[in-house]
């Protein structure tokens, strides 16, 4: 189903950089499968090209890699800690090639590549403000129709009226002290 339109996506990049393809011709006929939840898993082909070709069939894959949802925007966005969150497992020297190519690919470098790269960051953005949105909301839920957590207004509140009653007690105590010490009550 993405097959077709991610690996000539793929290609498009590759076919604009003679050198990612130079980087890939060797490991020409082994294959690379994609894990992105909760997208289908993409696996392709290299060709001898340095191009890559949708791949099935039931060997496993030379390469898995598994990239985190939140991380791909990210990636796409350059930033390498987004690239240590991506989980490789196989060839380790098809995957320093996968790797390189990732990090050096010009991604924002055309119009369609520009469009997946700003959308990509848009999605990041949209996570993090839905991220804090929904922190907004289990606070208000919970200090206000389910009250679990106290306001901090409460709680301030609260700590003053302890303050008050203590220092009231201490009055009155003091109070009794005295009275005591003149014999009791006149």
């Amino acid at each position: 189903m993405i097959d077709a339109p991610a690996t000539a996506a793929i290609n498009h990049l590759l076919s604009a950089e003679e050198w990612a393809r130079e980087r890939l011709a060797p490991f020409a006929g082994r294959s690379v499968e994609f894990r992105l939840p909760p997208l289908p898993d993409l696996r392709i082909a290299i060709l001898e090209s340095g191009l890559v070709a949708g791949a099935e069939g039931a060997l496993p894959p030379d390469l898995v890699v598994r990239i985190p949802p939140a991380a791909l925007p990210r990636i796409l966005a350059r930033d390498d800690a987004a690239i240590r969150e991506v989980a490789i497992d196989g060839d380790t020297e098809l995957a320093r090639a996968v790797e390189f190519l990732f990090r050096h690919l010009r991604w924002e470098g055309d119009v369609p590549a520009h469009r997946i790269a700003s959308t990509g960051r848009a999605f990041a953005a949209w996570q993090r403000d839905a991220g804090e949105r929904l922190a907004r909301n289990f606070a208000e839920y919970f200090t206000e129709e389910n009250p679990l957590l106290a306001r901090p207004a409460e709680v301030r509140r609260f700590g003053e009226e302890v303050d008050a009653l203590r220092d009231d007690v201490e009055r009155l105590a003091k109070r009794i002290a005295r009275l005591l010490e003149r014999g009791g009550p006149r």
